[in-house]
């Protein structure tokens, strides 16, 4: 478990990863029926069933799972696999629908480019930005050698950086702190970042936000004042 809702932490999302051997799984693994699930593969075979219907995810694999969906996981394969697992609380909205559940691979998805970078720095988009039934975004963030998030930005959204491959410095608060494949960071909201990817490679990470909500209002005694 790298990030889970705690003070001073995690405030909308947890996030696992999870290696499964081979003739491993589970029939339930989703105990909260109000929690939605991204699935992201990074290393082996998962299947995972749904509806009657089995859908085989290898790396770069991604699927959506909507609150009480009823999704299985099974690793009928040979060797071990390991995958992200992203949890949250679903909020929904008057109006709209709960989103369908939907499976990719990131290789089907052409990464946007930002404006003004020569597609240096990119982004893969799972779900489209216009669409308000989904209060979480999780995508993939790559950005060439050399390639810079060239100012600090700053987020109304938590953020939940997970680095997949290669060397960065990226900024945090006032720190340039030097990150690497394996690394997990977490930026509260508001945190200034920016990044320089230094390495020889690509340097790409997963990236998770909470979108398209309200932020929760909370604190002992508030529903007392409100009445």
């Amino acid at each position: 478990i790298i990030a889970r809702p705690l003070s001073g932490f995690a405030e909308t999302f947890s996030q696992y990863i999870v290696e499964v051997l081979p003739g491993g799984g589970s029939d339930r693994p989703e105990l909260d029926a109000g929690a939605e699930g991204v699935l992201f593969v990074v290393e082996g075979e998962l299947a995972v069933s749904l509806a009657g219907k089995k859908h085989v995810l290898r790396p770069g694999g991604f699927a959506f799972l909507p609150p009480s969906s009823g999704w299985t996981v099974r690793n009928e394969s040979g060797d071990a696999v390991r995958f992200h697992w992203i949890r949250k609380a679903y909020e929904a909205i008057d109006g709209l629908d709960v989103p369908e559940a939907f499976f990719t691979n990131e290789q089907q998805i052409a990464p946007s480019p930002m404006p003004g970078t020569e597609g240096r720095w990119a982004t893969t988009r799972f779900v489209d930005p216009a669409d308000m039934r989904h209060d979480m975004h999780v995508t993939i963030v790559t950005l060439k050698p050399g390639a810079v998030i060239p100012f600090a930005e700053t987020h109304v959204m938590e953020h939940g950086l997970y680095v997949l491959e290669g060397k960065a410095v990226y900024r945090l608060n006032q720190d340039w702190v030097e990150v690497e494949a394996g690394d997990f960071m977490w930026l509260r909201a508001f945190c200034p970042q920016a990044c320089y990817a230094g390495g020889p490679g690509n340097f790409r990470y997963l990236l998770y936000k909470d979108v398209n909500r309200h932020a929760k209002l909370g604190g002992a005694g508030l529903g007392d004042r409100a009445r």
